[in-house]
């Protein structure tokens, strides 16, 4: 088979690097991929939201499968080409990917379906958001309505930090047309969790669990990224908590859709708050998540492209979980998320690449003479397998030392919450 994966980002890595390992392969593309999608794939020179050309291509290169890793092009509609021209894809409708793509049609989908999520309202005027905040207090959380690659949430300790963040979204459209409507919720606590799942029609089955690092600093400080860091298992979904969110979230959701006639099949990712008074939805997307496909994908064993194949048609499946522990950290650019710096070459690579249950999935990297580059936020995400998280989490850890470029930011703490957690609960 001819397959395309869409993206250049390092969860469209970890993507072609799974369905790589499928017999089934002939020929795989990545649209328009990184260096390191070139070592496994033809990287093709076209911009993930560039529909028409990648259909064209799709058309004129007789892709028989294609996936779709970041939300921009399904909000633009990809899919809805693809399929208009009888090209088969695997990721929701324009329509289903506003579940993702308006932070407002999300919160009043849940709102009209009884999914559980902090209470909200919604503004298009910073005057009125302004007013709100000063009476309903502080802390909040203000989110942009539109896409913002994972920068558009922000959390509000002080009134201060909610009028600067109304400011930047709302007056200096700091994210474009993203931020003039924005939602203002309530602050929860407790702990995060990402629930991945499979999703055709009313079928659905979860992939592992996981817990994401959003905060770019470590102990959960600084702004919001498109996340620093993940690790699966998730020690703090346990099985009632589990049973919770597929009964009270994952499957009203599913009921919503049909009532509101959304077909809609691909990944839906959901965003979770553990709070006291059970699961809590802070988000949903569209798509993989990202940093947590890649040590999702590395738990899953067998053939992936066949199980995509066996879910788009409908068929029953089953997923075989590799039972050890798996843990990303980011290695991201200076400056990251406002304006991080490219053009940094990397150093340290292949010695990585050497080592015993490490997987090194690139993200913003561009290949130049021979050598690699920086090029973008977030440049390369080290993954580790180990019997526990203690073990993958001392793995990544020792890979990530040896790597350099100028200005190389990461979080030193991911997965310490869950290692902590696990220890309290065996007594020590």
């Amino acid at each position: 088979m001819k397959v395309l994966v869409v993206g250049n980002g390092g969860r469209e890595h970890a993507i072609a690097w799974k369905l790589s390992q499928s017999p089934l392969i002939k020929a795989l593309y990545c649209a328009k991929g990184n260096a390191g999608t070139s070592k496994i794939a033809r990287n093709i020179p076209i911009e993930p939201t560039d529909i028409k050309t990648l259909a064209d291509f799709a058309q004129r290169e007789g892709i028989d499968f294609t996936v779709v890793g970041p939300e921009a092009p399904l909000c633009a509609g990809l899919v809805d080409e693809f399929e208009r021209r009888g090209l088969r894809v695997f990721g929701p409708s324009q329509k289903a990917s506003m579940l993702e793509g308006s932070k407002v049609f999300a919160k009043e989908f849940m709102q009209r379906h009884g999914i559980p999520t902090a209470e909200f309202h919604v503004f298009e005027d910073p005057q009125k958001a302004r007013n709100f905040v000063k009476d309903f207090g502080v802390p909040v959380v203000i989110k942009a309505d539109g896409l913002a690659s994972g920068k558009g949430v922000v959390v509000c300790k002080s009134q201060e930090e909610a009028m600067q963040a109304i400011e930047r979204l709302m007056v200096r459209k700091s994210l474009g047309e993203a931020g003039s409507r924005v939602v203002i919720e309530e602050y929860l606590e407790g702990e995060e969790a990402s629930y991945i799942v499979l999703l055709n029609g009313d079928r659905y089955l979860p992939l592992p669990t996981s817990q994401d690092h959003k905060r770019l600093l470590d102990g959960d400080m600084g702004p919001n990224t498109g996340g620093m860091g993940a690790y699966s298992p998730n020690p703090f979904v346990d099985e009632d908590t589990e049973k919770a969110i597929r009964e009270q979230i994952v499957e009203r959701v599913i009921e919503g859709l049909k009532r509101e006639g959304i077909y809609y099949r691909g990944f839906l990712y959901v965003g979770l708050m553990l709070t006291h008074r059970g699961p809590k939805v802070l988000e949903f997307n569209v798509r993989l998540g990202d940093p947590e496909a890649q040590p999702l994908l590395m738990r899953l064993r067998g053939d992936f492209l066949q199980t995509l194949l066996d879910f788009y048609e409908g068929k029953d499946i089953s997923l075989d979980i590799d039972p050890r522990h798996t843990l990303c950290v980011v290695l991201a650019s200076k400056g990251y998320p406002e304006k991080p710096e490219d053009g940094k070459e990397i150093l340290g690579l292949e010695e990585v690449e050497k080592l015993e249950d490490i997987v090194l999935f690139h993200a913003g990297t561009e290949e130049r003479n021979g050598k690699i580059y920086t090029r973008g936020g977030r440049v390369l995400n080290v993954c580790a397998w180990g019997r526990d998280l203690q073990e993958a989490r001392e793995r990544a850890y020792k890979a990530v030392e040896k790597i350099r470029f100028e200005g190389m930011h990461y979080r030193r703490d991911i997965g310490l919450r869950g290692i902590r957690s696990l220890t309290e609960r065996k007594g020590f």
